[in-house]
């Protein structure tokens, strides 16, 4: 459903659904009984402002029945976020397509504590296209390459390709040898994520996810490791390799979940998405973006 409000500063409006029924006589009551613990004044404000709109942005008053609309859009107040000091360097740029660098440490998409400090709110801004939307995702402590959809109307041909397994990835890791373990070998579990949960699973049941782990070179006890997903689970490659005995270096998730602590910009996650293929849809021609990045650990070793 297209939004009424346009993209400000670089974030997209909040969209709510209202109930249909309710001892709500308005939709400022049902907001502010679901959100007055955060800021009341704040939200009265909003709609005495007419800053909170229904479909085709007719804009709701604070005597606006609950049954008007089925859904609203409003901007979020957003918190002062401190800036992550990471950058991202464009790879690749036209009028359909836009590859980046992504580096460690900085989300693709808003959520949680990161709205403004994620590739995307910071790549809309940047180049001020506000219908950037990307095409896939990488981990926030995964580096490498990530593909955005910088025009709307081609979106669907791209979006296609992930969709039917047309995109050929490769990602390096950083981790431990095991001298004992037979490589290269392809990895296939079940896997489970749970939206409450940080971890991801294995459990019993039918492979739902492949990946193929190569060495390709070996120093002071850490490999430099090639990881060809067939699937895209999530924390896919960070939970096989640890299933392996050769979790990848400095994750603290994989094999064990240690502490919270804030995050150290010397020590990233060791795992780099190296390169994406696949055949353009609009050109018909084979295309490769590969990364600029590199994995300091395994040089340093």
């Amino acid at each position: 459903m297209q939004s009424p409000l346009p993209v400000r500063n670089g974030v997209n409006a909040t969209r709510l659904r209202l109930p249909g029924d309710g001892p709500w006589d308005t939709a400022l009551d049902y907001v502010l009984e679901r959100f007055g613990h955060v800021d009341p004044d704040g939200i009265v404000d909003r709609f005495e402002r007419g800053e909170v709109v229904g479909l085709g942005g007719v804009p709701l008053t604070p005597a606006t029945p609950l049954t008007a609309h089925t859904f609203i859009w409003y901007y979020r107040e957003l918190p002062p976020e401190e800036r992550i000091p990471v950058e991202i360097g464009i790879l690749h740029q036209d009028e359909d397509l836009l590859v980046v660098d992504k580096p460690h440490f900085l989300p693709t998409t808003p959520g949680g504590m990161y709205v403004a400090e994620s590739a995307l709110v910071r790549l809309r801004v940047q180049l001020g296209i506000p219908d950037l939307i990307p095409m896939h995702r990488l981990d926030r402590m995964t580096a490498g390459v990530l593909l955005f959809s910088t025009n709307p109307e081609t979106r669907g041909k791209y979006q296609t390709l992930f969709e039917k397994r047309r995109i050929s990835k490769e990602y390096e890791a950083v981790a431990p040898v095991r001298e004992d373990l037979e490589l290269p070998r392809v990895v296939r579990s079940r896997m489970i994520k749970s939206r409450t949960y940080l971890l991801a699973q294995e459990i019993e049941g039918e492979p739902n996810a492949e990946t193929r782990i190569e060495l390709m070179e070996s120093s002071a006890g850490l490999g430099r490791y090639r990881l060809l997903p067939h699937t895209g689970k999530t924390h896919q490659l960070r939970v096989h390799m640890a299933s392996q005995g050769i979790g990848i270096l400095n994750d603290s998730f994989y094999p064990e979940l240690l502490p919270q602590a804030p995050d150290n910009y010397a020590k990233p996650l060791q795992l780099l998405a190296r390169s994406v293929q696949f055949t353009d849809p609009l050109t018909r021609e084979p295309v490769e973006y590969r990364s600029r990045l590199s994995l300091d650990a395994f040089s340093a070793a």
